[in-house]
């Protein structure tokens, strides 16, 4: 048996049903349920659903590199957290700075300073912190800058690791979005096994078009099998749009991951 477990983002799929209903349908499939910003949402519909809910965004405004963004951030990560203990939700994610509603950043950043990364660590510690005392795990992703978040400070890879071990936190890791590194660096296989030993989650998508493994240019079989090889015991999520119906496209993303390819 794999050792890793599959979620769904119920953002991104069953988009007729209401989310309390989304999240229930994934989880009849045998998916954990994974989704953005709780606000607007009814939690205690989520709660009822007995779903499992394995990530959701932990904040709702803020940012990483400026101290008054920073204040904002922890203050709202605060009130996530309470969220997520409701949800009885282990993981929490994070971003360069806040996006807005079309994923753009409320502060872009052309060149990140010296001072910035300082204060991005010194805000990320006091995150972890929180973390800890709630008993969850922070995430921060990797997001691609040229076609869904241009401007975003702290976007790729590298940059994400860098900022986790410098925290040196267990509650604060990397969401490694392999759709995102597609499009910002690429050669995936290398990046797992570099990233591998700060990854809190992966999540996946196909490339173009963000959508479900199989429908572009990402062997995803072949990376299902690095993380085997790597023994990666977490948790692999889709976070893409269906293609055509959402049942097919759930299904050609546990094939994808299926162990006995």
């Amino acid at each position: 048996m794999t050792g890793y477990r599959l979620a769904v983002c119920a953002e991104m799929v069953f988009l007729d049903l209401p989310f309390p209903e989304r999240v229930t349908r994934i989880a009849q499939l045998g998916f954990e349920a994974e989704m953005w910003s709780w606000a607007g949402k009814d939690i205690d519909a989520l709660v009822k659903s007995g779903a499992t809910i394995s990530s959701m965004t932990g904040y709702l405004t803020g940012t990483l590199a400026d101290p008054d963004g920073a204040d904002e951030l922890l203050r709202t990560a605060q009130q996530s957290l309470e969220v997520a203990e409701r949800l009885n939700c282990p993981r929490l994610n994070i971003h360069g700075t806040g996006l807005d509603d079309r994923g753009l950043p409320v502060v872009p950043a052309a060149v990140v300073t010296p001072r910035m990364w300082l204060t991005a660590a010194r805000t990320l510690t006091r995150l972890a912190a929180l973390g800890e005392r709630a008993g969850r795990m922070f995430t921060l992703e990797n997001l691609n800058t040229v076609v869904d978040h241009p401007g975003t400070p702290f976007a790729r890879t590298a940059d994400t690791v860098a900022l986790v071990e410098a925290v040196g936190s267990p509650h604060l890791r990397l969401n490694l979005d392999l759709y995102h590194a597609q499009i910002g660096e690429g050669n995936l296989i290398q990046l797992v096994e570099r990233a591998l030993p700060f990854v809190g989650e992966i999540q996946v998508a196909d490339v173009p078009g963000r959508q479900e493994p199989g429908t572009g240019e990402i062997h995803y079989p072949a990376i299902a099998a690095a993380l085997r090889r790597l023994g990666y015991h977490g948790v692999v999520a889709l976070e893409g749009w269906a293609s055509a119906d959402t049942q097919t496209a759930l299904q050609r993303f546990r094939g994808a991951f299926d162990p006995y390819q």
